[in-house]
């Protein structure tokens, strides 16, 4: 489930975030699953427990997962996830940056449009599967 490469410019700490918020939103952790506590991730993925708290405590304030006292850390459901800040900020230039390779590719408004609809439902089904 978790690849983390410590070659990476991401931090240790965002690749286990992004690794849980990709298993969120693609349904392989649905609303109310149990994640497996800091010391058993840290563990399974040979990373320091506080690099595991760090990513928790983020997913947390960003809406993806929440805690109850003495029971652990579970999944929100997908409403309460809140897309803010730097991060919405550079997908959307990410999606621009993607779709204007479609134009560069020689597709038109139209075909570009027509091919971005098409992967997002081939996502949506990958995600509807789970």
């Amino acid at each position: 489930m978790f690849e983390i490469d410590p070659r990476s410019r991401k931090s240790i700490y965002e690749q286990v975030m992004d690794n849980l918020k990709d298993a969120i939103v693609m349904g392989q952790l649905p609303e109310g699953t149990k994640l497996p506590s800091v010391r058993e991730l840290s563990k399974s993925i040979s990373v320091n427990p506080n690099t595991v708290q760090k990513a928790y405590r983020e997913l947390e304030q960003q809406g993806y997962i929440y805690s109850k006292t003495g029971l652990g850390s579970f999944v929100c459901p997908r409403s309460e996830i809140r897309a803010e800040g730097p991060e919405l900020a550079r997908a959307e230039e990410e999606m621009a940056e993607a779709f204007k390779t479609f134009l560069r590719l020689g597709m038109g408004f139209e075909e570009s449009e027509r091919k971005a609809l098409e992967i997002f439902e081939i996502i949506k089904k990958e995600s509807d599967e789970k």
